[in-house]
């Protein structure tokens, strides 16, 4: 293998040892109910995070842009391939720790993920693609093409389920009851 493409060698290995620990953590491989749907749009339905997308979705699409955008500041001599490994690394940890015990239940307690039981390793890995597809598409667009898709993917699932990146890291990170309520529709 050309050393110039050991970075791809890299991801799969990242990926699959990502499927694999969240199979050791006893994560279902796919939604209980037995069905692989392409798309659920209900944000508070059990099959929510079951399935291979859902609102929830655009949010891993916008840490792509996030994260291209970061790596590119920080590491922009290193090769696109290598970044996107580094970008890939910390998504597969996030949804590694995201179906951890304390942030399920920390999810529960502070966001509208009003059940949430964690992701099925067939939504972890479509979360990991939708990062995926979100750098790949940064690394491609103008940067205020990047910014104006980016605004879009906060703003419309903001509107349609009262619920995005941002207020999701606002509920973990300082839970606020006045948010929890409107995101409740109360």
């Amino acid at each position: 293998m050309k050393p110039s493409r050991l970075w791809i060698f890299a991801a799969l290995a990242i990926v699959i040892a990502t499927a694999a620990v969240l199979l050791a953590m006893g994560r279902n491989p796919i939604c209980t109910c037995g069905a692989v749907d392409l798309w659920v749009g209900s944000r508070d339905s059990p099959r929510t995070s079951q399935m291979l997308s859902d609102w929830y979705s655009f949010s891993h699409v916008v840490h792509g842009f996030l994260f291209y955008a970061l790596l590119w500041l920080a590491a922009r001599r290193w090769p696109v391939g290598w970044r996107f490994v580094v970008a890939l690394l910390i998504e597969c940890a996030w949804e590694i720790t995201e179906n951890t015990p304390m942030i399920i239940d920390r999810y529960r307690a502070t966001t509208a993920a009003v059940g949430y039981t964690g992701d099925s390793v067939l939504n972890s890995l479509s979360d990991v693609g939708m990062m995926a597809l979100g750098f790949l598409i940064a690394r491609k667009l103008p940067v205020w093409a990047s910014a104006i898709a980016l605004i879009a993917l906060e703003v419309t699932p903001l509107f349609v389920i009262r619920d995005n990146l941002t207020l999701n890291v606002i509920a973990l990170i300082a839970p606020n009851q006045t948010l929890q309520a409107w995101q409740a529709g109360r």
